[in-house]
Parts: structure tokens; sequence; C-alpha cells
């Protein structure tokens, strides 16, 4: 059984939430658009919903972007940059390359906030409140965003090789790379648990399918009849690109099933299932598969820490014209 010290307010989920973050970080604030783009909030719901209508996996690739954004020196709508002749940007980075996907969203909301409101919301700011209209929509938990990040003012290809958890890694390399960012063990687990949405490549865990830490065998720990159906569409082969679903049994769906997943020995990344190989990171991932509101709460409070990490405010930065160019002349 966890302990009790996990489960404060759990009859209440919502009762947690007002306390999740101070009223202002810095020179954020919750209202910081109230006045100047009230449309703000419809703009990025309808967006986000006709984006999700038209491609039901954008609600896990703009999840991403976010912590993907977020991850490489902080949250600046860096990962949204274009290459320049000064900068190679983090979009060709590796865990990057062929992945990330849902610019194109980023983009009509910042077209049609720049016509309701020219140079107002930055990029960053869009990025975090569609990260949290994805979730909800799909099913999870609603968090307060604080708001005012500015967007920064070059991107590093380096940085993202550098700064990105893999999911090759050990989990003590990924914790401290969490740890960089100001993040804890159990924001490792929380975050984890976005991929109950959303999907992989092949090339992410074909070698857990046939020749796992070059025994020649598939991973031992990977259950048979996920093994064999893993194989069918990841032949060792084959395509390195195709998809399968992070979380099998809820698609589409914002829940707990992820947990319960690496509970059966069916988590897909090797990064995943390997929260099971820790004695702590296994009683989170216990208590999360049998209470999926302690998820939902502890997943919205790390999403406001992560959103909170790095940000530019003030004079710093500056409120891009276009989400993948710099404005030179600020």
């Amino acid at each position: 059984m966890a302990s009790s010290s996990l489960f404060p307010c759990l009859s209440v989920f919502f009762c947690t939430i007002s306390i999740m973050a101070p009223l202002t970080a810095g020179q954020l604030d919750y209202s910081y658009y109230d006045r100047a783009c009230p449309v703000l909030p419809r703009i990025i719901r309808w967006n986000v919903w006709s984006a999700l209508r038209n491609d039901s996996r954008i609600a896990a690739s703009l999840l991403r972007l976010h912590f993907h954004d977020c991850f490489v020196n902080g949250c600046d709508g860096s990962v949204l940059l274009d290459d320049t002749n000064d900068f190679e940007g983090e979009k060709n980075a590796a865990p990057n390359r062929n992945s990330v996907r849902g610019f194109e969203t980023i983009d009509n909301i910042k077209a049609d906030l720049e016509r309701a409101c020219p140079l107002t919301v930055s990029c960053v700011d869009i990025l975090t409140l569609a990260a949290r209209e994805v979730v909800v929509m799909s099913g999870g938990p609603f968090w307060p965003v604080l708001l005012g990040r500015r967007d920064g003012l070059t991107a590093s290809e380096k940085a993202a090789n550098d700064q990105l958890p893999s999911p090759f890694e050990p989990l003590d390399k990924i914790a401290a790379k969490f740890t960089d960012k100001g993040l804890n063990l159990r924001d490792v687990v929380v975050l984890s648990g976005a991929h109950t949405i959303g999907f992989a490549q092949c090339f992410a865990f074909k070698r857990r399918l046939f020749n796992y830490q070059d025994s020649g065998k598939p991973d031992p720990i990977l259950d048979s009849s996920m093994l064999s159906n893993l194989q069918s569409t990841c032949p060792e082969e084959g395509s390195n690109t195709k998809i399968t679903p992070l979380d099998i049994q809820s698609v589409t769906q914002f829940d707990n099933a992820y947990y319960r997943n690496l509970m059966s020995n069916t988590g897909l990344l090797e990064s995943d299932q390997a929260l099971m190989s820790n004695s702590e990171t296994a009683d989170m991932v216990k208590s999360y598969s049998l209470y999926p509101y302690l998820f939902y709460q502890h997943f919205a409070a790390s999403m406001v820490k992560l959103g909170n990490v790095g940000v530019l405010t003030g004079e710093t930065g500056q409120i891009r014209k276009v989400c993948g160019s710099v404005n030179y002349y600020n």
C-alpha cells in the first residue's frame, strides 16, 4: 500500500489545484492577457479542438512538443524555431528529427492571435496552453497556467541532443536530467504517464524485440504476447518508422492505463518499463495504477512545474510575430 502522504485531498481532486502554484511566479500571472487579448482562451480551444477532430494523434504531439521545448534550456519556444545562418535549431536534433509534430497547429493559433491581438501573446505561452487543452480534451486533468513567458531568441541542436531524455537511457540518467531542470523522481514517473496517449516509431523499441543488450534475444521482461505482436508490426529487417501505440489499452484516452501496463510488463519503451526496476518508482507506478485521480492530481502539479522551467519574462526575449523565426527588428 502506498504511503498516506501520497494521498492529500484524494477524495476531492480539485481541492488541490488551487494550491499547486502561487498566484504569480516572477513576472508570470494567471490573468496576464485578460485585458490585452481576452479572446486568447477561445482561439486556443477552437484551434486545438479543430486539430484533434482532424488528427487524434495531435494531442500527444502537442504535449510532447511542450515537453521538448521546456526541457531544452527552459520554456522559451526554441523548439519552434527553424534553422538560420546563425544557429542550427532543435527540430533536426536526434530526439526530434522526423518525430516532433504539431507545428502547424501552433502556427494556426499564432496567425489567429496576430489578427486579433498583434505582437501580444508569445509562442511559448501558446504552446503551454495548447498542451493543457489537449490533455483536458483527451479526458485528463485541468491545471492553471501562469502566463507572460517571452519567446527566446535562439535554439540549439546540440542542447536538444544533450538535454532531452532518451528511451534508451537508464533510469538514473533520465532522473539526473530531470534534476537538472529542478524536477524530481516523482516528476519522472508522473510525466512519463503522458505516454498514456500517442505512438512510438519502431526504432524507439525494436532492440527490445530481437537483440536486447546484445544478447541475441528479446527483452525477457516484455510480455510474451505483446512481444509477438510487436515483432509482427516491426520485423527485424523491416521499417523503423512504423508506429504503434504507447498504450494499446486506451490509445487516445488520457487515463492511468499506462501504469497498469507497466504492472503487467507491457510498457512499450525500455525507459517506461524501467520504472518498475526501482523500488521507489515502482511504488509510485502501483499507486497510480490503482488510483487514477491521484495520477491526475500529480500530473497537473508536475505540468505546472514543467511549464515554469527556465522561463523568460519582462524585457528578456521577445514576442515573435511568427513562431518559426525571431523578430530581428526588435
